[in-house]
């Protein structure tokens, strides 16, 4: 009878009726777990879509690293570019300029970044050329009027593909009348939407010559993006760039750009793992309140088999067991419930958001492996826990007591 605390317990998950079906308290306590745990990872992974989403449209405007020069512009960049290219992460370096401008349509004026790149370079270093809606990157090749704006910030200013914009540099020049800011024409060849409003309000893309010309930096860049071959790898290469370049260069990656970002997302999917937790907790009471109920009910049975030469530890084993298994099963449950509601929430688009305000079309949801093994690891050592004080009530009975009259 090595197997009898495995027996035992199976048989008191059981309703002490002669129906062999289980006891509904033990279907509660299942039934709790299982809500919980599929509760905790619909939101996690609803989390993690939003995470994975945000990431891909900062990824999307933005290279995974720049590299730039504490003196100003970089007059050498084509040096600059042979020796990050050196480095076995980087997959292409393309260079740029960034500067601070206002731009302005009749009376209507709001102040952006003007980006000067190469396009020939941009469909490697970022994925801008996806999100662009009206014409085309290519139309910036051989073009020194042409700029491509955020979908916001041609509604803000009421104009549409083709139409001409006014360029105002916050630098002043020289002028017949004194020191006047520095206006040029641009042409509006396209219109991007990234669908972030910071990007689609305050970004303009123009050649790189354009911008050169623009800021009056001669052939000199702003510095140099860099795509590499594994995101999460990127520090590496930033770390990487002063023994490339010599003192007085170096990069900022996308993780640190982005850091407070990234860091309220990490938090608050943190905080919402442990409201959501207390949910299991709440269910480990239910597992409590049955184990102690089944001691009360079972304390005949109890005393029969320590006279029969059950130990105390088996006695607790027993009940070690009864609870686990309501854990382990309520886990399991609440696993593939998850795994199926998040599967259809994602893929069925059951909850629709609107695309004016969030720029999503439906709630993005991204299942992860270690989610879902940390909620059940989680979810079964509570269960655990849950076990130990009716256990070691149970093995701590007198078994002359309940004996006594019979």
């Amino acid at each position: 009878m090595r197997n009898y605390k495995l027996f035992i317990a199976l048989r008191y998950l059981r309703s002490k009726k002669k129906h062999k079906g289980i006891s509904f308290n033990t279907i509660i306590s299942i039934g709790g777990v299982a809500l919980g745990v599929m509760a905790l990872l619909v939101v996690l992974s609803v989390m993690s879509g939003f995470h994975e989403d945000l990431r891909q449209k900062i990824l999307g405007v933005n290279a995974h690293l720049i590299v730039m020069n504490y003196r100003g512009p970089i007059s050498d960049y084509q040096d600059v570019i042979k020796k990050v290219s050196s480095h076995e992460l980087v997959r292409n370096v393309s260079p740029f300029v960034l500067g601070q401008v206002m731009i302005s349509r009749g009376e209507r004026a709001h102040g952006v970044f003007m980006r000067g790149i190469d396009p020939s370079y941009e469909e490697e270093t970022t994925t801008i050329r996806k999100h662009i809606k009206s014409g085309s990157l290519d139309d910036l090749k051989g073009n020194e009027k042409g700029v491509i704006i955020g979908s916001e910030l041609a509604a803000i200013l009421g104009v549409y593909r083709g139409d001409e914009v006014n360029i105002i540099s916050p630098v002043q020049e020289m002028g017949p009348m004194g020191m006047i800011p520095r206006v040029r024409k641009f042409r509006v060849v396209g219109v991007f939407e990234v669908g972030m409003y910071e990007y689609d309000t305050n970004l303009v893309l123009t050649s790189l010559g354009a911008a050169q010309e623009f800021f009056r930096i001669g052939d000199r860049v702003t510095g140099v993006e860099v795509t590499v071959s594994d995101i999460y790898r990127a520090g590496e290469v930033r770390e990487a760039i002063p023994g490339l370049l010599g003192p007085g260069y170096y990069g900022k990656d996308w993780m640190q750009m982005n850091r407070n970002l990234f860091s309220a997302l990490k938090l608050e999917k943190f905080t919402m793992f442990v409201i959501l937790t207390l949910i299991v907790l709440v269910a480990s009471f239910n597992i409590v309140s049955t184990l102690i109920m089944n001691v009360i009910e079972k304390e005949r049975e109890i005393a029969i088999l320590m006279a029969m030469g059950a130990t105390r530890g088996g006695i607790m084993r027993i009940f070690i067991l009864q609870g686990l298994m309501i854990g382990v099963v309520g886990t399991l449950i609440g696993v593939v419930g998850g795994y199926l509601l998040g599967y259809l929430i994602n893929n069925y688009e059951i909850i629709k958001l609107p695309a004016d305000v969030y720029y999503l079309s439906h709630l993005p949801v991204k299942m992860k492996l270690s989610d879902f093994l940390i909620v059940s690891l989680s979810a079964v050592t509570i269960s655990f826990l849950a076990t130990i004080y009716p256990a070691y009530q149970a093995a701590r009975l007198d078994p002359v007591e309940p004996l006594r009259y019979e």
